[in-house]
C-alpha cells in the first residue's frame, strides 16, 4: 500500500470518535479490498458480468458445503478431487487461460497413465520387484547386465511377464499406484513428513527408469507439454535434475544432451501449437549433497546457461528441505557466480517447512540475500517479517503450490494456508502445481481452485484470478520482448474466454 494511503487510514482512524461507524466501516473494508491480490484491477463491462456469474456459483458451492460439511479446500486433496471434478467453478477455471506455470518438476509433468499404458508396453522393457512392494524399470537389449539393483528381484521382460498374468488390468493398476502418492487413507498411510518424503522420492526413482530411456524421454516431454497446453497454460518453466539418459545398448547422454533435447522438443511443440509460448529449464541438484558436489553443479549450471541461454533459465536446489543443507551452509558454492561475475539466476526452494527458528527456516531470508528471482513455496515466509518486507520491496514472488503443501503435510485445511495472509496484503504470488502427476492431479487448474475457493476466501473473484495469471507471465524468466509477446497471446485468449462465458449465460442460467 502507498504511504499516502497509510496516512489516510491513520487520519480517518484518528477521527473515529467524530464519525458514524457505518461510513468508516465501508471505507476500511474498501481499503482491505484494494490491498488484496488483484484489488487494483479494473474489470471491463463483460468481465464484470462474468465476475458476477462466477461469484454466484462460488457462493452456491460454499453454501452447499456449509450444509453438507464437505468443502474441498478443507479436505485432503485425495478425497476432495472427486468433489472438485463436479464443481461448476472448476469447469470455468479449466477453461480460463492461466498464463504460465513456474514451479513444476521434470518427472511429474504428465499423468502416470501415459507411462503405464504407453512406456511400459514398449519393446525391451524390463521390471524388477523389491521386497517392500515397489518396482524398478530398465530398457535393454539384450538382457540388462548384472548385478540387479540392490534389494530387487531378477530383471523380467515385461512383455513376457504380462503374458503369464490372469488379470493384466489389475497389474497395470498396481504399477499406477507405484507412481503416485494417491491412497484412500492418506493420514494412516503417511503418518509423518519424513515418511511421506521418502515415499515421494521413491516415486521419482521408480519412474526414472522409464523416463530416462531416450525415446521415452522425448515422448514424455512432448506429451507433458500437451497436457499442460490442454489445461490452458501458455508457458512453463520446469525444474530438472538432468540425470543421465540412456539407450538400449547402454549408451548414456549427459546434461547438455538433455537440455538440447528439451529445446528441440519444445520448438517442435511450439511449431505444432503456435499459441503456446514455450518452455525453459531450471537446472537443479539435490540439497543433501555436500558443498563440493554443489559447487560442481553450480559450475555445470553456468556452462549450460552459456551454451543454452534461451533454454536454461537458472539454478535451484531440490529435496526435503528439513533434512537438506541450508542455503547458508552452501554459501561457498552459491556465491561462485557472483565472484566470477557470471549471471546465474537462482530460483530457490525456500521455507517449505513448518519448523520455526531452525537453520532451514532461515532459507527464506538467505534466498533473498542470494538474490533469488522467485521463492519456491515460501510457506514459512509470514514468520519472517524482515524477509517478507524484503521480498515485497525486491518484488520477489512466492511460488504457491497449495496441493503439494497439503499432501506433504505442511497444512491440512487450505483455508489456513499462510498464503491467505500474503494474498490479503497483495504480496506477489504465482500459482503452480509442483508435482501434479504424483498427487493424482493434472495441470494447474486444481491448484487454482484451491486458491480461489479456499486460500483467497470469499473475497477472491475474477480480479484475483486475472492478477494471478498476469503475475505468472510477469515473474517468468522470459525476456522483456518475450513477455510482451506472451501477454499478447494470453490477452487474446482471455478476451475469448470472457466472450465465451458471456455468450453462455442464457443457456447456463
Amino acid at each position: 500500500m502507498k504511504p499516502q494511503a497509510d496516512w489516510l487510514v491513520f487520519l480517518v482512524l484518528s477521527l473515529v470518535p467524530l464519525c458514524l461507524p457505518i461510513p468508516l466501516r465501508d471505507f476500511l473494508m474498501e481499503q482491505e479490498n484494494v490491498r488484496r491480490t488483484g484489488g487494483n484491477l479494473v474489470l471491463g463491462k463483460w468481465e464484470e458480468q462474468v465476475n458476477e456469474y462466477l461469484i454466484s456459483l462460488k457462493k452456491m458451492e460454499v453454501a452447499k458445503a456449509r450444509e453438507t460439511g464437505y468443502f474441498p479446500p478443507s479436505m485432503h486433496f485425495f478425497r476432495a478431487k472427486g468433489f472438485i471434478d463436479q464443481s461448476a467453478v472448476f469447469s470455468i477455471l479449466k477453461r480460463m487461460p492461466k498464463g504460465a506455470v513456474l514451479h513444476l518438476h521434470d518427472y511429474a509433468i504428465l499423468s502416470v497413465d501415459w507411462l503405464v499404458h504407453n512406456a511400459t508396453y514398449l519393446p525391451d522393457c524390463y521390471i524388477c520387484f523389491t521386497h517392500v512392494g515397489t518396482v524398478q524399470f530398465k530398457f535393454s537389449k539384450p538382457h540388462p547386465p548384472s548385478p540387479v539393483p540392490q534389494d530387487c528381484s531378477e530383471w523380467v521382460l515385461l512383455e513376457t511377464y504380462r503374458k503369464q498374468l490372469h488379470n493384466i488390468s489389475e497389474f497395470d493398476n498396481s504399477l499406477l499406484k507405484n507412481m503416485t502418492l494417491v491412497t484412500d487413507n492418506p493420514e494412516l498411510t503417511y503418518p509423518t513428513q519424513a515418511f511421506i518424503w521418502r515415499r515421494f522420492e521413491n516415486v521419482f526413482f521408480t519412474v526414472s527408469g522409464l523416463i530416462c530411456y531416450a525415446p521415452v524421454f522425448k515422448a514424455y516431454f512432448y506429451q507433458g507439454l500437451l497436457e499442460i497446453y490442454e489445461d490452458n497454460i501458455q508457458y512453463v518453466e520446469i525444474r530438472a535434475l538432468l540425470p543421465p539418459v540412456y539407450e538400449l545398448d547402454g549408451t548414456q547422454y549427459n546434461e547438455s544432451w538433455s537440455v538440447a533435447t528439451y529445446q528441440k522438443v519444445t520448438r517442435q511443440f511450439v511449431k505444432d501449437h503456435p499459441d503456446f509460448i514455450g518452455a525453459k529449464i531450471i537446472f537443479t541438484t539435490h540439497r543433501k549433497q555436500n558443498v563440493t558436489e554443489i559447487k560442481k553443479a553450480v559450475y555445470k549450471a553456468m556452462v549450460l546457461r552459456a551454451t543454452f541461454p534461451d533454454t536454461l533459465a537458472g539454478f535451484d536446489l531440490v529435496g526435503y528441505e528439513d533434512e537438506g543443507h541450508s542455503l547458508w551452509d552452501l554459501k561457498d558454492a552459491l556465491t561462485i557466480p557472483y565472484s566470477l561475475r557470471v549471471h546465474l539466476p537462482y530460483f530457490f526452494h525456500a521455507g517449505e517447512t513448518d519448523w520455526q527458528g531452525t537453520s532451514v527456516d532461515n532459507n527464506v531470508l538467505d534466498a533473498l540475500l542470494f538474490n533469488t528471482s522467485r521463492i519456491g513455496h515460501g510457506f514459512a515466509l509470514i514468520k519472517h517479517s524482515v524477509a517478507k518486507n524484503l521480498s515485497l520491496k525486491m518484488d520477489v514472488p512466492i511460488e504457491l503450490c497449495p496441493i503439494s503443501n497439503q499432501v506433504l503435510l505442511l497444512v491440512s485445511d487450505l483455508r489456513s494456508h499462510p498464503a491467505a495472509e500474503l494474498m490479503a496484503e497483495g504480496h506477489p504470488i504465482v500459482v503452480s502445481p509442483d508435482d501434479p502427476s504424483v498427487f493424482g492431479s493434472k495441470g494447474v487448474s486444481y491448484d487454482f481452485y484451491e486458491v480461489f475457493m479456499g486460500i483467497g476466501g470469499m473475497r477472491a473473484d475474477l480480479r484475483t484470478l486475472k492478477q494471478l495469471a498476469l503475475n505468472s507471465l510477469k515473474y517468468s524468466s522470459l525476456l522483456p520482448e518475450e513477455k510482451a509477446q506472451a501477454k499478447q497471446v494470453w490477452q487474446k485468449k482471455w478476451d475469448q474466454f470472457i466472450a465465451d462465458l458471456s455468450n453462455a449465460f442464457p443457456r447456463e442460467l
